[in-house]
């Protein structure tokens, strides 16, 4: 099936919603592109079906060097090819999990709430490896409801920081806040093994200084279970206090992933 035919069918399963169309979305987003400041970030709209990417902004040439045409020209092959060779492996079984896991964990109705997140290094244009941490929302989906157009964010930092590789899912709740519902750590062991995903989330909001009133209003639940969560983390992590654990998150930050 190609990119037309699965657009047509997506319109027509959507045309009853009140909802701007995708290719109107994908519109504003690059009309956005012009407008955003030059930083450490860059954005593409990828097609998982067509192996190409249907718009790569401006940063993307500001973060690597590289050129954005051969990008969107030469399409994913490319782009593969700058990833280091000792990722490569852990790189392709996150994806194939977080697939996986997508259809057969997540409902139908839920898989436009989702967001994806891995890490990789890359191959910038003084040939020096840099490390991404990429992030996809699904924008749109094929018959079977497995996601082939997406929202890519990369972020780019120093190849001289060791960042294990690993890939997680998040859903996007009532309260407008993503649990994570999906973690792999696919090249080594992080202090995090034993944390469960409602504690990982809780150590994501008190390290944004968030109170245990207000993260039980985020992920909906008593503020006497956020306590216990917080409880639990400090003992599973063998510290003793919420700042110690703040100090931590900042010397391994994949413990956020």
């Amino acid at each position: 099936m190609n990119f037309n035919s699965i657009k047509n069918t997506y319109k027509e399963i959507f045309k009853s919603y009140d909802a701007p169309s995708l290719e109107e979305h994908i519109k504003k987003i690059v009309e956005l592109d012009a407008f955003l400041p030059y930083g450490s970030t860059f954005f593409c709209v990828t097609n998982t079906q067509e192996l190409a990417f249907e718009y790569v902004s401006k940063n993307y040439s500001a973060c690597l060097g590289l050129d954005s045409a051969t990008l969107q020209a030469k399409g994913m092959r490319y782009f593969w090819s700058k990833i280091h060779p000792d990722d490569l492996e852990a790189w392709l079984k996150a994806l194939n999990d977080l697939m996986a896991f997508t259809l057969s964990e997540i409902d139908l109705n839920d898989r436009g709430k989702m967001s994806y997140t891995w890490n990789y290094r890359f191959k910038n244009n003084s040939d020096e490896y840099v490390n991404i941490i990429q992030n996809t929302t699904p924008l749109e989906f094929d018959l079977n409801e497995k996601p082939i157009i997406g929202l890519a964010h990369y972020t780019v930092l120093s190849g001289e920081l060791k960042l294990p590789i690993t890939a997680s899912a998040k859903l996007l709740n009532s309260k407008n806040e993503y649990e994570t519902v999906y973690y792999s750590n696919l090249s080594q062991k992080l202090l995090s093994d034993g944390v469960s995903h409602r504690e990982r989330d809780i150590i994501r909001l008190l390290a944004l200084n968030y109170s245990s009133k207000q993260i039980a209003e985020k992920l909906g639940i008593s503020p006497n279970t956020v306590d216990t969560h917080r409880r639990n983390i400090l003992k599973k992590l063998n510290i003793s206090s919420t700042g110690e654990l703040v100090g931590m998150l900042k010397s391994n930050k994949t413990f956020l992933f």
